[in-house]
């Protein structure tokens, strides 16, 4: 039986490249990482393994960079990549396209839901968040007693501002009952007079930092009446409390620098504020000398009774237009008054009273005259009905039967028979 033509080891690693790379293509593998190791170059290597055995795998710079998680010892993830071999060592590994945390793709849809609906709901607004105070007296602290996290808080504190008076509120920070216990501090420590809340914990997978993705602490730090600073895990990790809060800290420690001004800043400012004070008063004061040293030079200081008899001459000025002015109203007021007179003895009223009068009178004879009384007198009478109608005829003193025949000094009552006589 003849033997195959034998093949060169690098003809046979890149067959196997190659068939790998055909057969397999591109796979998600689960498994724990160790033995991590960051190059200089930027690129990643590490191991993933399982109860049963282990895969070298490669993460390059572009792909690293990409990361929404920091890979690291321990950490259980699902790769996703390409099988493939590494020529130089006839070695098969996994090329790492990215990562993302084992078990964990439920919490990245429920985080992104959650934030989506509290943004629609405008806790996430600028608007509605407030400036840090300028002058911080006392801080509460939220977060795990004995974690580092605190540790960190009250180093920095103590160092760049150790008159603040701090106040750590323990709460769990991990685990079930951890987000009830958060809301409940951050709300009661709100209550309280203290000028700053600071709500931090140690660094950790999207898992351990699930607590400060829940909704009752993202609704508590929106109702807070003090101001927030959320402190949660490293640069890299974003919760829902840092997107509520008033001001999102990289870290812990870096909350607490954002929290506090330095002493020797203060110092510093009030400082210059005193130079700034001083410097201003000084030059009130030289202003003040100018404006006295131009006053004492000027003509009322050089010839003080000059000024008090220009003064006396301007009154006297004065007092001479006036006595002028009273002259020309009272010239004018008598003038006017004259020429009212002549208008009325022009117009003579009792002579058009008179006259008036006289017509009155005239008309009022011609009344007389014609009325009834004046034709009584001229010896004619006037016959009425008993009612004082005035009766014309015959035929309606016939109808009438009873009459009344008035004369100038009265009347008399006639009555009218049958046949018509009286």
């Amino acid at each position: 039986m003849s033997q195959p033509e034998p093949l060169s080891v690098s003809a046979l690693t890149a067959r196997i490249k190659e068939l790998l790379e055909e057969q397999v293509g591109e796979v998600s593998v689960a498994g724990e990482i160790s033995n991590f190791r960051r190059q200089a170059s930027g690129h990643c290597y590490f191991t993933l393994k399982d109860e049963g055995s282990q895969i070298p795998c490669a993460l390059f710079k572009g792909s690293a960079a990409r990361l929404g998680l920091q890979p690291g010892d321990g950490v259980k993830v699902v790769a996703h990549g390409e099988v493939s071999v590494y020529e130089p060592r006839g070695a098969y590994q996994l090329i790492v396209r990215g990562l993302e945390p084992l078990g964990q793709g439920d919490l990245h849809q429920r985080f992104e839901e959650l934030k989506k609906k509290l943004q629609a709901d405008g806790l996430f607004a600028e608007e509605r968040k407030r400036p840090l105070p300028a002058f911080v007296e006392r801080i509460g602290i939220v977060t795990s007693p004995t974690g580092a996290a605190v540790r960190d808080v009250i180093h920095v504190l103590q160092r760049r501002c150790p008159r603040i008076a701090l106040t750590v509120f323990g709460v769990k920070v991990q685990g079930d009952g951890a987000a009830e216990e958060v809301a409940e501090a951050i709300t009661r420590l709100g209550k309280m007079e203290f000028d700053l809340l600071l709500v931090v914990r140690g660094g950790g997978s999207l898992e351990d930092l699930w607590s400060f993705n829940e909704e009752v602490v993202a609704r508590a730090v929106a109702s807070c009446p003090v101001p927030v600073i959320s402190g949660v895990g490293h640069e890299t990790d974003f919760t829902i409390c840092d997107f509520v809060a008033d001001l999102r800290a990289p870290t812990p420690s870096a909350a607490a620098e954002l929290a506090s001004c330095p002493d020797e800043a203060w110092r510093e400012e009030v400082t210059g504020w005193g130079e700034r004070l001083e410097a201003a008063a000084m030059d009130f004061l030289e202003e003040k000398k100018r404006r006295v040293a131009e006053l004492s030079g000027s003509y009322v200081f050089r010839e003080p009774r000059r000024m008090v008899e220009l003064s006396a001459q301007r009154v006297d000025e004065l007092g001479l237009q006036l006595q002028r002015g009273l002259e020309n109203a009272w010239r004018h007021r008598k003038q006017m008054a004259v020429a009212l007179l002549q208008r009325w003895l022009a117009l003579r009223p009792e002579r058009k009273l008179a006259e008036s009068a006289l017509r009155l009178k005239g008309a009022a004879d011609r009344l007389r005259a014609l009325g009834p009384e004046e034709t009584l007198r001229r010896g004619y009478t006037l016959v009425q009905s008993p009612e004082g109608k005035l009766i014309r005829g015959v035929t309606a003193a016939k109808k009438c039967g009873d009459l009344v025949v008035r004369f100038s000094d009265g009347q008399l009552p006639v009555q009218v028979a049958k046949g018509g006589k009286v």
